[in-house]
């Protein structure tokens, strides 16, 4: 097992246009190249594990893929039927989505993953895809992986998710391009709107009203992708927080997406007291521009709306809030439970252990800020805590015990943050 030692940091100014290339969007490309017609051109993928496994599984599909080292191109016939078990390795995101992606493809398809995946629930997705006609099975009745999949003839659907999920809602938007009618879906609350934004672009019969998404069935492929993929908004809060609690430290992150349902946490962390500003640069599939971060004395707040644009930043907001004056609370997001790791109960362990005071809830958790302290902290294989805890070592050191799992979304985080701080591997 490896781990890593962050020291405590001296007053710095990072300036980066590297910043891990975002997740979701890598994913959503490779995948959504399989439906068009002609080479997508995919520029600035995110070269970690998750993403290159999805890229894997697309050429198990059939798909003949081209890389240079800086463009990759992906050309498809149509989804082919493998003897491959398709290996999700760690992402929820890949397994979710291509249940909704296969659900209608002609063949039989094995999804699986690694031991942390396996555990992960997936009938949220495999429940209301059944629904429709979807032929979906797996351990638990459908609610662990493996996953077997035969493809079918899927209905149309007018369907209400109990959650607000962007997997969920891509999954079944997935499945309604090869339904047999105009397909509805409805959100408790408005989700991260990547795979719409993009299914657009690309041609498909998209109409957004609030909550409500209708989908039209494909009458022709669609057109094909020719897309440089931002900097993850969720890979730059790390840094963001870096320089919101190091005194007279700044960040400025280049070539990151905008979208206002990828940006909440900035927002949180402006509420608190960070002085952040944005600049807008492009807005073809998504908006595109810059964010610079500076340090400002924290205090506390309370989160509690919009948890599903920020749910992949809490763990690192968490640390902000042990640095903040007051108590903060985070609520009503009990999909914390349900990631890489039991995010809530991981949080609150770890930020125990630095000798912050917490307070556990089945949906969140309050911190009361104060000093931290150095500790010995366990990821428990989940890239998040591991990365949040090493920034939380900014303030007085910090040992992470299971760095590994950072390899799945943000290969050079170690690079950057050895320009913040002394770290040790």
């Amino acid at each position: 097992m490896t781990k890593a030692k962050v020291y405590p940091a001296h007053p710095f100014v990072l300036k980066s246009d590297a910043i891990a290339p975002d997740k979701s969007i890598s994913h959503r490309c490779a995948m959504f190249a399989v439906l068009a017609e002609g080479e997508s051109r995919i520029e600035n993928f995110l070269r970690a594990e998750d993403t290159f496994n999805t890229l894997k599984i697309v050429g198990h599909l059939g798909a003949e893929i081209h890389d240079d080292g800086k463009i990759i191109t992906i050309c498809s016939n149509g989804i082919k039927e493998t003897s491959e078990i398709l290996d999700c390795g760690n992402s929820g995101t890949g397994m979710r989505l291509f249940c909704g992606l296969l659900s209608s493809a002609e063949g039989h398809f094995v999804l699986s993953g690694d031991e942390y995946l396996k555990r992960r629930p997936m009938k949220r997705v495999t429940q209301p895809l059944r629904g429709i006609g979807a032929k979906l099975d797996g351990r638990n009745n459908g609610d662990l992986a493996p996953l077997s999949i035969r493809g079918a003839s899927l209905k149309a659907f007018d369907y209400t998710s109990p959650i607000a999920s962007a997997q969920v809602k891509s999954a079944m938007m997935l499945a309604a391009l090869r339904s047999d009618g105009v397909c509805t879906f409805k959100e408790p609350e408005l989700s991260r709107d990547h795979t719409e934004r993009m299914l657009r672009g690309m041609g498909a019969q998209v109409e957004i009203n609030g909550l409500e998404t209708k989908i039209w069935p494909l009458k022709a492929p669609l057109s094909p992708l020719n897309i440089r993929v931002p900097a993850d908004p969720s890979s730059a809060f790390f840094f963001a927080v870096a320089a919101a609690i190091t005194p007279d430290s700044s960040a400025l992150i280049e070539g990151v997406t905008l979208n206002p349902t990828r940006i909440e946490a900035f927002k949180v962390l402006e509420k608190m007291g960070a002085k952040i500003t944005y600049t807008l640069i492009d807005e073809r599939y998504e908006p595109i521009g810059n964010i610079y971060i500076e340090y400002a004395p924290l205090k506390a707040v309370r989160v509690e709306e919009n948890i599903a644009w920020l749910i992949d930043e809490l763990p690192a907001l968490s640390i902000a809030m042990a640095c903040a004056k007051g108590t903060s609370y985070v609520k009503n997001a009990e999909e914390l439970r349900v990631k890489e790791s039991d995010r809530i109960k991981t949080v609150v362990d770890n930020l125990n252990l630095c000798g912050i005071e917490t307070e556990e809830y089945p949906d969140g958790y309050a911190v009361i800020g104060g000093e931290l302290n150095a500790a010995s902290i366990k990821s428990y294989g989940d890239h998040r805590i591991a990365m949040s805890f090493l920034i939380a070592g900014l303030k007085c050191g910090m040992e992470v015990e299971d760095i590994d799992c950072i390899n799945t979304s943000f290969p050079n985080f170690f690079e950057l943050l050895s320009q913040c701080a002394r770290v040790e591997k």
